[in-house]
């Protein structure tokens, strides 16, 4: 019920948020007081008041899912994220640093000295500790290797065997298995004396003798049949299997399309080796979603909300730079046509409608080739049909605005010449963008390069170049 109560009111976080905000306020206007007061043992006075302010502030943390604790964080100036990262319970630690940002993980850790680090990590399962491992001092990390037991160490080593991205970096390793030739009430007794199933559990997995798959007891059939019933007689045996060495982005595709809650993860032996579930899938989905949208918007990593004015200058710097240069090469196409600007000033004005327009359309067709890429949809068979679809669409746009644009210059500047030149480079930036949002992420993916990290940036280079060649070079051609 709490669970329900909490995403039927999403703004929970807004209010927890504040709630805490509020608390610090009073906390430092109390301490400035007491601080500023001359009274006897005022050492003892001020460091009661000093805890009794931060118990209200503590047990306010304590009642919150560490994921809310992270929200939290990540929304507080430095000073206060650390008094309030201070005052999380230790044993807590771990799975707060797990919800937090990459940027505000790594301000947490370098507040914490090893040995906090490991007591943080030592409660995690091997598959948290491998995502927490790129962020963890060596000397931490090979601590908790020799803390764990042979068969932990081996499935942290695998888990950290495979790179970010992978399958493999999204598996976990807590599930049961069992044999095909027990019955569903051996099954039963086994679950009822255990007393607990992982996360996400809604199928159990069947094994042979030599640890392979060869399917799967959703609990549905596993509730629903006669517990006389054999596993085999029951189970799915062509379940729907992800490889560890495959894309993350195939695992979410297939989770998508199958609706899936969890599934089993296999080597080339087809032995079972983990289970990706529903919610590390999600998880990826966001950080993917967040990654390419700041991508797009020219940062080179995830940044800090409140992180420092220099590491901020750092992380943007490089599209700036990008941007620059592209803006240089734009003004260098105008400057080829200044006498041409200036025997009509009326185009300086009508310049930016053609750039403008090309840019967005180009923006609109990277954006769906971009997203087609990301669900596999494209290949080399239809990849020409795509490109001259595109092609007709910008075409028609092209005929279309580019008449308006035309009849607007048309009214506005009384040159029937000029409102023709305007359909004629609204047409043909058009079809440049179409052309090169089509091409410029199908050349980076096959570069193996994220089509989604600068395709907009370099897509209104060349719409605003192009625009700028084309509308000018047009304008040179039959109006003077």
């Amino acid at each position: 019920m709490a669970e329900a109560e909490e995403i039927k009111h999403p703004e929970r976080d807004t209010q927890n948020l504040h709630q805490i905000v509020d608390m610090l306020q009073r906390y430092r206007l109390i301490e400035n007081l007491v601080h500023k007061q001359e009274m006897p043992r005022h050492d003892l006075v001020e460091s009661l008041v000093h805890k009794q302010n931060l118990v209200a502030l503590q047990k306010k943390l304590d009642e919150l899912h560490p994921a809310d604790v992270a929200y939290i964080l990540e929304s507080l100036p430095l000073n206060d994220r650390l008094l309030v990262w201070d005052l999380v319970k230790a044993e807590r630690d771990g799975e707060i640093l797990l919800e937090v940002s990459d940027a505000v993980r790594e301000t947490l850790i370098a507040s914490m000295d090893s040995e906090e680090l490991f007591a943080a990590a030592e409660n995690l399962d091997t598959d948290e500790i491998a995502d927490l491992a790129p962020d963890l001092p060596h000397d931490v990390m090979q601590d908790l290797l020799q803390s764990l037991d042979a068969q932990n160490r081996a499935q942290l080593q695998s888990a950290l065997g495979y790179p970010e991205g992978t399958v493999g970096a999204l598996m976990d390793f807590d599930m049961v298995t069992i044999r095909e030739d027990i019955s569903l009430e051996v099954v039963l007794r086994y679950l009822r004396r255990v007393g607990e199933l992982p996360d996400q559990t809604d199928k159990l997995f069947v094994i042979d003798r030599d640890k392979k798959l060869i399917g799967v007891l959703p609990l549905k059939r596993l509730l629903l049949h006669d517990p006389d019933v054999s596993v085999a007689a029951v189970m799915v045996d062509d379940p729907i299997t992800l490889h560890a060495d495959e894309e993350a982005d195939q695992a979410a595709q297939a989770f998508e399309r199958y609706d899936l809650v969890s599934a089993p993860v296999i080597d080339k032996d087809e032995q079972l080796i983990g289970r990706v579930t529903v919610d590390a899938v999600v998880d990826f989905i966001r950080e993917e979603s967040d990654s390419d949208m700041l991508s797009m918007a020219g940062f080179r990593e995830e940044e800090d909300l409140f992180a420092t004015v220099w590491k901020s200058v750092q992380n943007r710097w490089a599209w700036l730079a990008i941007n620059l240069v592209t803006a240089f090469i734009a003004s260098r196409v105008i400057g080829l046509f200044e006498g041409t600007i200036q025997q009509l000033v009326a185009l300086a004005a009508l310049m930016p409608i053609i750039a403008g327009i090309g840019g967005n359309s180009g923006n609109q067709t990277i954006t769906m080739i971009v997203r087609a890429l990301a669900f596999g949809q494209i290949h080399p068979g239809n990849a020409r049909k795509l490109l001259l679809k595109e092609v007709g669409v910008s075409l028609l746009n092209g005929v279309v605005w580019g008449a308006v644009v035309g009849v607007f210059a048309y009214i506005l500047y009384n040159n029937i010449a000029l409102g023709f030149v305007m359909t004629g480079a609204m047409i043909l930036n058009l079809l440049l963008a179409a052309v090169m949002g089509v091409m410029i992420p199908l050349l980076m993916h096959k570069m193996g390069r994220d089509p989604a990290v600068g395709s907009s940036v370099l897509i209104t280079a060349i719409t605003d170049s192009g625009g700028f060649f084309i509308f000018l070079g047009l304008a040179t051609l039959f109006l003077l």
